[in-house]
């Protein structure tokens, strides 16, 4: 191989030759500052997308958490409104339960038996008392004061 030539370069293809790297230069700096403006609004872009979709799932988990409280407000309101039912039904038995054990007591405890005579001046009064398996009978002439 030979070693190449040097060739000698005019005034004008000097020129050429600077303008056409000066052109390269400005053009390859045109292109960086468009690639970079470019790469700003992409991230600009992309900043204000996830901003918009933060902003969208914030609003639906809102939504979904002021959904889902209604229908825990609303199911405790339900169950303690069937409580209630239940219990009022209970506390009506229970009373009702209660008048009828009052009254079983009172007629199984003792019984008053008797009944009474005015003879002239006299009261007499017969009566029987029983106490569940003990009776006991009660006779007396009472005199009754009479004014002449």
């Amino acid at each position: 191989m030979e070693p190449a030539k040097k060739v000698a370069m005019t005034a004008p293809s000097a020129a050429v030759l600077i303008q056409a790297w000066w052109r390269g230069t400005l053009l390859r700096r045109s292109l960086v500052r468009a690639a970079l403006s470019a790469w700003i609004i992409q991230i600009w872009w992309k900043k204000t997308q996830a901003r918009l979709l933060d902003r969208r799932r914030r609003i639906s988990l809102e939504m979904y958490a002021r959904r889902e409280w209604a229908v825990v407000k609303l199911q405790s309101l339900v169950r303690m409104w069937r409580i209630r039912q239940r219990y009022c039904r209970l506390l009506h038995a229970v009373r009702i339960i209660q008048v009828y054990w009052r009254w079983h007591c009172c007629h199984t405890r003792g019984f008053i038996q008797g009944d009474y005579e005015i003879k002239e001046d006299k009261l007499n009064i017969q009566l029987e008392i029983s106490l569940g398996s003990q009776a006991c009978k009660v006779q007396q002439c009472i005199p009754l004061p009479i004014k002449e």
